[in-house]
């Protein structure tokens, strides 16, 4: 229904940058929030960061001063700033799109932070 393509995964050293973005398509109506998950081989998905309609922000404590979310109203799209990576960070991030009746998920993709 809701179509999530994401991009901006790769291989970065510690301490460098990375910016993914994901951009929905399809049925898209009434966006109740945005959001980034990751997942690690062996861990639970983690909620990374979200971004509600109203624009109110949320962030595991991880990743708090390092990441920044925001949304592009216009593009149907949202991007994470991920500055300062460390190791700790590399996992498969997903990119999901809550509306009033479904939740919609990308592809993920692979950010690798070497030491």
């Amino acid at each position: 229904q809701v179509q999530l393509v994401e991009s901006g995964g790769g291989l970065v050293q510690a301490g460098g940058s990375l910016r993914l973005s994901c951009a929905a398509s399809g049925s898209i109506f009434s966006i109740n929030a945005m959001g980034w998950y990751r997942q690690t081989p062996g861990k639970q998905r983690e909620l990374v960061a979200r971004i509600t309609r109203s624009g109110s922000t949320n962030y595991t404590d991880s990743v708090k001063g390092r990441f920044t979310i925001s949304r592009s109203i216009a593009k149907n799209t949202v991007y994470l700033q991920m500055n300062s990576l460390k190791p700790e960070d590399t996992a498969v991030y997903l990119c999901n799109v809550d509306t009033r009746t479904s939740s919609s998920w990308g592809q993920g993709t692979q950010v690798t932070v070497s030491s």
